[in-house]
C-alpha cells in the first residue's frame, strides 16, 4: 500500500475534534464517587468557580453530567504574566447512574471550591406478598 493510502486510513479512524475536546475536558476533572445507604455522592474540585459557572444535568434519564467553564481572569493594567499553570477552559464529567438512582431527587452544593452532588436512591421494591388461596373441600 502506498503512503497516501495509509494517510487516508488514519484520517478515517481518527477521533473527531469534539471527541478529543470532550476527552481532555473529562480527564482534567477528577472526581470521587461514594455510595451511602440512601444516596450516591459525587465530589468534584471546582477551585475558583462560582455556582453560575457550573452546570449539573441529567441526560438520557440515567447519565449525570457535570460541566462548565473556567475563564481566564482579566489582566490588570501593567501586569506581566510570568507563569500560567492553572487550567482554564471547559470541563465535563459524565457518570452513568445505577438503576436505583432517583433522578428526581438530586441536589448540588458548591462550597469552598468543592462541588458535592447528591443523588438519592429509590426505595427498594416491596417484596411481593404471598396470596393464600383457600382450598375448599368439595
Amino acid at each position: 500500500m502506498d503512503a497516501a493510502g495509509e494517510d487516508s486510513d488514519k484520517s478515517v479512524n481518527a477521533p473527531s475534534r469534539n471527541y478529543v475536546r470532550d476527552a481532555k475536558a473529562m480527564a482534567a476533572t477528577p472526581a470521587d464517587v461514594k455510595e451511602y445507604p440512601n444516596s450516591y455522592v459525587f465530589v468534584v474540585d471546582m477551585p475558583g468557580l462560582k455556582s453560575g459557572d457550573i452546570e449539573v444535568q441529567v441526560e438520557d434519564d440515567n447519565v449525570l453530567l457535570i460541566s462548565g467553564e473556567r475563564k481566564r481572569e482579566e489582566e490588570k493594567e501593567g501586569a506581566k504574566c510570568i507563569r500560567m499553570e492553572r487550567r482554564i477552559g471547559k470541563f465535563m464529567r459524565k457518570f452513568t447512574l445505577p438503576e436505583n438512582a432517583n433522578t428526581d431527587a438530586i441536589s448540588a452544593v458548591c462550597q469552598d471550591g468543592v462541588l458535592t452532588v447528591t443523588v438519592q436512591k429509590l426505595p427498594p421494591p416491596e417484596p411481593k406478598k404471598l396470596k393464600t388461596i383457600e382450598v375448599k373441600i368439595g
